[in-house]
Order: C-alpha cells, then structure tokens, then sequence
C-alpha cells in the first residue's frame, strides 16, 4: 500500500468526501424521502373497528369504534376531493387529463423516490421529478393556491440544486446516467 491509501484509510468515510458530494448525498436522501413518503400517502386511509374493552371505572363491557390509519390500494387518492372539485371548473384541465394523472401520481411519486434513493439514473430521475412537481406547480396556479406554488418552488429548487450537484454522486448504482 502506498502512504496515500493508509492516509485515505485512516480518515474515514466521510471525511474523504468533498462536501459537493455529501451535499448532494443529503438531497438526495431528502427529496427521495419526500416522495416516498408522498408518494405512501396517496394510499392512506381511515378504518374503524368495533372492539370491546372493560371500562376501567364500570368494570362493565363496553363496544366502542376504534379508528386507525391504514395503508393499501383501496384507500388510493391522488388528490383531497375538495381540489378535485377545483380543478373540475377549470378549462385548462380536462377530464381526459387529470383522470390518468390522478390513477398515476402516487405511483410515479413512490418510483422516482426509490430510483433516486438507491441511485438509479439520478439526472433523469431527478429531470422528471423536476416535472412532476412542475405539473403539480401548474394545478395549483390555475386554482390560485399560493401557499402549495411556493412549496412546490422550493422542492423545484432543491432538484435543481441536486441537478448542479449531481455530477459529485456517490453510492449511486447506475454511475453514468
């Protein structure tokens, strides 16, 4: 071993990682997270369960409706009905638009955020999620919804970031894409 390879081996991980390449590491991880767990949320709903419990103070049996939160394909929804309704009356959108957007969103959200979490093609992947949450941009501007217009800005900004980044990528399994 030559003296530059002990001296790599004795400073650990990370410190031999420039701090462009740990910059990009942490948003990726971020913006892999958050469509993920986006992404997870499209799938949640709400289930009640009858159950019978002793009350403590009675000592009587009583039924009460227990609510829980609960993930699977029959809960999925892209958006809240309450912006369905919204983006309904808007002519820029029609119905032959936004139903497959709608059937697609939580899947692409859950895609692009575990291709970026284990590195794969992460310019392209990072590129497309730079348009979906242009796509999402373009919703709320017709329905005038600043406050999610400037969240949305700000995740825009953080992929464009990574993108700047991107070229200091480590633990990535597809290097050249």
């Amino acid at each position: 071993m030559t003296n530059d390879s002990n001296i790599r081996l004795k400073k650990g991980l990370f410190q031999m990682w420039t701090n462009e390449e740990l910059g990009f590491l942490l948003l990726r991880l971020w913006l892999a997270m958050r469509a993920v767990i986006t992404g997870l949320q499209k799938f949640a709903g709400v289930e009640t369960r009858e159950v019978v419990r002793i009350n403590e103070f009675t000592e009587l049996e009583e039924t009460v409706s227990v609510s829980y939160r609960t993930y699977g394909l029959d809960h999925y929804h892209a958006i809240p009905d309450s912006l369905k309704e919204q983006f309904a009356d808007q002519p820029l959108l029609p119905a032959f638009m936004t139903g497959p957007y709608y059937a697609v969103l939580g899947y692409v959200l859950l895609l692009l955020g575990l291709m970026l979490f284990l590195g794969v093609c992460t310019r392209t992947t990072l590129f497309l999620m730079g348009l979906l949450y242009t796509s999402l941009t373009f919703g709320l501007i017709l329905i005038n919804q600043d406050g999610g217009i400037a969240w949305l800005g700000i995740h825009i900004l953080m992929v464009v970031a990574a993108l700047l980044l991107e070229k200091h990528k480590r633990l990535v399994l597809f290097p050249k894409f």
